[in-house]
């Protein structure tokens, strides 16, 4: 897996795109729900009400994101099988498109772009489309994890870091810092013979934490999977791992998250003596 992460970010931009007190509230439920089977459970009916309302409204590129980023967080952590999370991440990344071609009509040729021509273009895009650019990018992303197999998804990876750049360019604390969890991630794919950038990746682990006053337990979780088991430091590993275990897992926006980045820390604690 290419970015097992949680592919979600704030509850704004659901809520920007679908108005009504209802949506509000729906949006809260989900992000503060501690009990991972019922939104699993749930989920899937929120998603046809928003394919619906794309429907009615195709132009609204708030909404498209929203899509983008509910089909990137079901398809990555609720999914039944590979392939059906690769159907769903599919159709988040094409809402991401969407979106951001609606808004910034000169996106909608991006994906015919050479790597050095869509590092320039991104650059163009500046702080009013940092949610829509956010969307676009993570969504990207969680399609790539749903088809790693595939050496094509993993040679987007790139053009992917570079929408992740950007986004750090214009605004590090969106999301809490959560662009600097991914960028930890793409850094630490690959060891460091191969062109892997451990050291950077430690930096946005380590800002990440930071940023959101160690309140993300994701962070912590990607930092001992990514970094840790690259570098084999095995005592950063465990203290961090212990740390998301011990810590509250209830926090406003992020509860539903942090119970799954929990989950995943006692799965990685429990195989720490035979990786390493």
């Amino acid at each position: 897996m290419l970015a097992a992460v949680p592919l979600f970010g704030s509850s704004g931009c659901i809520v920007s795109a679908v108005s009504g007190v209802a949506a509000d509230t729906l949006s809260a439920v989900i992000l503060n729900q501690d009990d991972p089977a019922i939104v699993g459970a749930g989920l899937p009916a929120y998603l046809l009400i928003v394919d619906g309302l794309i429907i009615d409204n195709p132009e609204n590129s708030g909404l498209l994101a929203a899509g983008a980023q509910l089909f990137a967080l079901y398809g990555s952590r609720f999914a039944n099988d590979e392939n059906h999370g690769a159907i769903l991440t599919a159709k988040a990344r094409r809402y991401g498109e969407r979106a951001i071609c609606i808004d910034y009509p000169p996106s909608c040729d991006w994906s015919n772009l050479e790597y050095d021509l869509f590092v320039t273009e991104i650059g163009n895009i500046d702080e009013e489309r940092v949610e829509l650019l956010y969307a676009y990018a993570v969504s990207w992303l969680s399609h790539l994890d749903a088809t790693s197999s595939d050496w094509s998804a993993v040679g987007e990876l790139p053009w992917v870091h570079a929408a992740m750049g950007r986004l750090l360019e214009l605004d590090e604390t969106y999301d809490n810092g959560g662009v600097h969890v991914y960028l930890g991630i793409l850094n630490s794919l690959r060891p460091p013979a191969f062109g892997g950038r451990p050291d950077i990746a430690r930096e946005h682990f380590e800002r990440a934490i930071e940023m959101s006053n160690g309140k993300d337990l994701s962070a912590k979780v990607e930092f001992a999977r990514r970094y840790c088991r690259m570098m084999f430091d095995q005592e950063l590993h465990d203290r961090l791992l212990r740390e998301v275990i011990l810590a509250p897992a209830e926090v406003p926006g992020r509860t539903l998250l942090n119970v799954l980045a929990k989950r995943d820390a006692e799965a990685l604690l429990a195989s720490s003596a035979d990786y390493f």
